[in-house]
């Protein structure tokens, strides 16, 4: 009996045993599990690892290097803080003198930056006709653009490059001379001889010259050009494009040409951008023929400095003494670009809401959005009053390869291996071929 209870017993032990076994592997699995204690937290996902993007810039102006080098830095920062984004930006930035030829062999060779700079005026037309630029009509940063800007970098309806550098330009100035011999800025070409005799005569040259980059003599010819074909020879450019009209009619270019070339610095072939910027700021010379861009380089040399920024003497008529009104180095995004969201990104970022006016202003470059805050400088101020009377005129815009060939032949002639009869048959002949190419 006592038998019989105890196996009924051990039966009834190992059944429930079994029961509870069967109970706890029903939702396990039938793995065994081990009680999490009471205080214990979920484990913590690892992050995302970054999406890796290279993007290849090419920008024609080296002076401002290091402004860019550190606004980039910022974007990618931000750009890893928002979107998780790591960006290597490749930036080049040749010689403005090469800049232009090294960047057409890129395009043409299919080898485009992701990002590039091209003139506004010069370059948009043909680059846009050759497929070279995005369409950014719908991009964040043009709803901000002032109108006139705008308009400086649309074609075909569309917006196609944002606006770096909007300029109001002539000469610089060094107003202390000025001040000191109770001179003003001249309005004719008389006037401007005048105001030479009287420096010479205190023993102050007149114009530095700095033609080792062959850019800079070539902004003489643009600003007479300019003057001469917007009061007198309003459509000189049309007549040109249908092999209608010469330089031989515009040749009173020349005479604001001589007259600075006449009166300048020794050695012009051996200074450039920078070291003109430097004897400027110094006072080597009372008068440059250089845009307010260089004004950051020429504050670093001397902060002290006052200029001016006057319109160009170009004949005896004071109504072609006009301020250069235009855009010119512009930002465009290749059609091309492998990480063109990336590209939009940073190109939006030039005009950050946030950030964009510290920039600019660290620039020495004008307004072109709604979004920048900063007083614009005195020496923009004082080319403004000229705008407010309506003298002032649009860039001209010439065929492509016109302006380097002017630029080649200036260098020439202040060297004598090249008279102005050579310059006009020269530059007439590049004209031509240049709207042939375009049929």
């Amino acid at each position: 009996m006592k038998k019989a209870l105890h196996l009924m017993l051990s039966v009834t032990l190992l059944g429930a045993m079994v029961g509870c076994g069967t109970n706890s592997n029903t939702s396990t699995g039938g793995k065994e599990v081990t009680p999490a204690p009471a205080d214990s937290k979920p484990a913590a996902t690892a992050p995302a690892p970054a999406k890796k993007v290279e993007l290849k810039v090419f920008m024609g102006f080296p002076r401002f290097k290091d402004q860019f080098d550190k606004y980039f830095e910022q974007f990618k920062a931000k750009e890893k803080a928002e979107k998780n984004i790591d960006v290597t930006i490749n930036l080049e930035m040749p010689n403005p003198d090469q800049a232009k030829q090294i960047l057409q062999t890129r395009l043409s060779s299919n080898d485009a930056p992701d990002l590039f700079t091209l003139h506004a005026v010069a370059d948009v037309p043909s680059y846009y006709k050759a497929g070279y630029l995005s369409d950014l009509s719908n991009q964040p940063f043009a709803a901000g653009l002032f109108d006139n800007v705008k308009k400086t970098v649309t074609f075909d309806g569309k917006i196609v490059a944002l606006p770096l550098e909007s300029l109001e330009w002539g000469y610089l100035y060094n107003k202390k001379v000025f001040n000191d011999l109770g001179l003003k800025a001249p309005q004719t070409v008389d006037e401007m001889k005048a105001v030479v005799e009287k420096l010479k005569l205190n023993k102050v040259t007149p114009f530095e010259l700095s033609f080792q980059e062959a850019w800079i003599p070539q902004l003489i010819m643009a600003l007479s050009l300019g003057g001469i074909v917007t009061s007198e020879h309003p459509d000189w450019i049309q007549k040109m494009n249908k092999g209608e009209a010469s330089y031989k009619d515009v040749q009173d270019v020349f005479n604001i040409i001589d007259i600075v070339m006449q009166n300048g610095t020794d050695k012009p072939f051996e200074v450039g951008s920078a070291q003109g910027s430097t004897d400027f700021a110094n006072g080597k010379a009372a008068m440059w023929v250089q845009g307010p861009w260089q004004a950051e380089a020429i504050q670093k040399v001397n902060p002290k400095i006052e200029f001016g920024v006057a319109p160009l003497p170009v004949s005896n008529n004071p109504k072609g003494t006009m301020i250069n009104l235009s855009t010119s180095t512009s930002l465009a995004v290749s059609p091309t670009s492998k990480n063109k969201e990336v590209a939009m990104d940073l190109l939006n970022y030039i005009l950050d809401p946030k950030d964009s006016s510290a920039l600019f202003q660290e620039l020495k470059f004008n307004p072109v959005s709604k979004v920048h805050t900063y007083k614009s400088f005195p020496w923009i101020d004082e080319a403004m009053t000229y705008v407010s009377q309506g003298k002032a005129y649009q860039d001209l815009s010439l065929p492509n390869g016109v302006t380097d060939e002017q630029a080649k032949l200036l260098q020439s002639y202040y060297a004598k291996q090249v008279t102005k009869d050579e310059i006009i048959k020269s530059l007439d002949k590049k004209w031509a071929d240049a709207i042939k190419a375009q049929q």
